[in-house]
């Protein structure tokens, strides 16, 4: 999810000044983990950071590469005790459409070696799987975030530009419009631009990378899909069996993804030649994956 504010310049405020209590940690009644959920035969993984804001919390929030800000749900700004402003509103852009939307503005968000202050969030209409908002990229240009799946662990600490440890491959990424993060993968032998989005739960991609694979293989099956985005637009798309996703020397295998011309990828002009969004149900195969802001690479190990 893309969030883009509806002017350049927001003006910032304190939000209060009482006394924040003393945070809590994170609370899950679910049977779930805490942190970080692996991709599983009947589940998709999620990552959420405890994230405080104005030293209340922490707040589950999902820790999405593809969004450029951060928001929170109603609920959230509830608990905080902050009013939506009706006529301060931002520009939600998401995977399918965009939506302007009130927001509220706080004096900090914090979590490990990040501190944002001050900013404005929006307001969610969609809560996100459960989730009370998203982190988004302000702030982690210079940041190392650790997800590891298997121990239901994430830690966002101040890059100190580490090399890969044993047992690691790195994945070169560039940054696009900001900080989305974009690698070189093959799919079906089709080079493709990856923009790697830790806020989607599938795998989508445009409609140039299914005409591209149609030409290698017509016996290719499809099924109809709907993409419902942030903004709780609704585009329908092909769900297809697909080739893994080749990064160098990793291959992660994917059973199928949606192939659609999102929205977002005419924002981006993306519609022309080979690209795609990878969500949840890839990265969350991996056993650790690591963005290192700073070295501009992924660092990656594999389940088992």
């Amino acid at each position: 999810m893309l969030i883009v504010p509806l002017a350049v310049a927001l003006l910032f405020g304190a939000a209060g000044s009482a006394v924040p209590p003393v945070m809590d940690d994170v609370a899950v009644i679910a049977p779930e983990p805490r942190y970080v959920a692996p991709t599983l035969r009947d589940r998709v993984g999620r990552i959420w950071a405890p994230v405080a804001i104005d030293g209340r919390g922490p707040f589950r929030l999902v820790l999405d590469t593809g969004a450029s800000h951060s928001a929170v749900t109603a609920q959230v700004a509830a608990a905080l005790g902050l009013e939506p402003e009706l006529d301060s509103t931002v520009l939600l852009r998401g995977a399918t459409g965009s939506l302007a939307v009130p927001t509220i503005r706080v004096a900090s968000l914090e979590v490990g070696d990040l501190l944002i202050e001050p900013r404005r969030l929006a307001i969610l209409p969609d809560a996100l799987g459960g989730a009370e908002g998203v982190l988004g990229t302000e702030g982690l240009a210079d940041k190392r975030v650790f997800i590891d799946f298997r121990n239901d662990r994430i830690d966002i600490r101040r890059s100190r530009a580490e090399r890969a440890a044993v047992g690691f491959v790195t994945v070169p990424v560039r940054f696009m419009r900001g900080r989305l993060l974009v690698a070189n993968a093959v799919v079906g032998g089709i080079t493709v631009k990856a923009i790697i989005d830790t806020g989607g739960q599938a795998t989508i991609a445009n409609l140039a990378l299914r005409n591209a694979l149609l030409r290698r293989n017509s016996r290719s099956k499809a099924g109809p899909d709907t993409v419902t985005g942030t903004t709780l637009d609704q585009q329908s798309g092909d769900r297809a069996a697909t080739p893994p996703i080749e990064f160098g020397r990793i291959m992660v295998r994917s059973s199928a993804m949606t192939f659609v011309d999102l929205e977002i990828f005419k924002h981006w002009r993306l519609t022309r030649e080979p690209a795609m969004l990878i969500g949840m149900d890839v990265l969350g195969l991996l056993d650790t994956l690591i963005i290192d802001y700073r070295r501009r690479e992924l660092q990656i190990r594999l389940r088992g």
